[in-house]
């Protein structure tokens, strides 16, 4: 008898648009410019909620050591590399398989021990893996089951895990940043790479975390400024790029 397909809420098209980009991952003034600007904002707010729910001090060399951390939808590896520079035993998953064979090219040329593994959320938890810390960072508007996939990344935390999401809101503002703006003007993403309609709000986000029995414990805006040119967190901003963080208790 044939074992029973794993389901999956990747969206095959979703896929097949980073697909299409994946050698333009390292490329700061590439297609995935806004992505490295906004990462050393994104990793400030990951690295602060790791530290305090596990009790690490950021100012020791690798921090994160023991950890288990996975990052799904890594795609190039933006956010798996300096965690596993942190000390963090991180597995990086994407159900594009391009993403994965950039990330492991650059990861071999950074002497950096990364398990990338071209697959999903579904199938890791379905093989019973287990992990400290999940990272699902701008993926969660491209998945085609929004709730189906929060519970996965559920089911992949250990007792006492901690689920970092980070996502765009669905506000005028927020059509007019990053359509408006990054497609149709700035032109750093190809027109079509996100859809207003799948972006997520803060209470949507937090009520389909609560519904699989995490508890949200973090709500953060991060903020461009383009007077500055930079971006920063704000709890008070949330219109736009926003991430969330859940924990699942012990």
């Amino acid at each position: 008898m044939s074992e029973r397909p794993v389901p999956s809420s990747i969206d095959p098209a979703e896929v097949a648009k980073f697909q299409a980009m994946a050698r333009d991952w390292w490329d700061p003034q590439g297609k995935f410019k806004p992505l490295h600007m906004l990462n050393p904002t994104r990793l400030d707010y990951v690295t602060a909620q790791i530290a305090a729910q596990f009790g690490r001090d950021l100012a020791a060399p690798t921090p994160f050591q023991r950890l288990r951390l996975l990052d799904i939808g890594c795609g190039g590896g933006l956010m798996a590399e300096p965690m596993a520079r942190l000390g963090a035993t991180v597995t990086g998953a994407d159900a594009a398989e391009g993403n994965i064979a950039v990330a492991r090219l650059h990861a071999s040329e950074q002497d950096l021990a990364i398990d990338y593994r071209a697959t999903t959320a579904e199938a890791l938890a379905a093989e019973g893996h287990r992990f400290d810390v999940v990272m699902a960072l701008e993926i969660v508007e491209h998945v085609a089951d929004p709730a189906q996939f929060i519970a996965t990344c559920r089911d992949l935390l250990a007792p006492g895990g901690m689920l970092i999401q980070s996502t765009l809101n669905r506000t005028a503002k927020s059509f007019a940043a990053a359509i408006v703006g990054a497609e149709w003007v700035m032109r750093w993403l190809p027109k079509g790479t996100h859809d207003w309609r799948r972006f997520i709000t803060p209470d949507e986000l937090a009520a389909m975390t609560q519904a699989t029995g995490l508890r949200v414990v973090d709500r953060c805006g991060m903020v461009f400024n383009p007077l500055g040119w930079s971006w920063s967190l704000s709890h008070r901003d949330l219109s736009v790029n926003y991430a969330m963080t859940a924990l699942r208790d012990a």
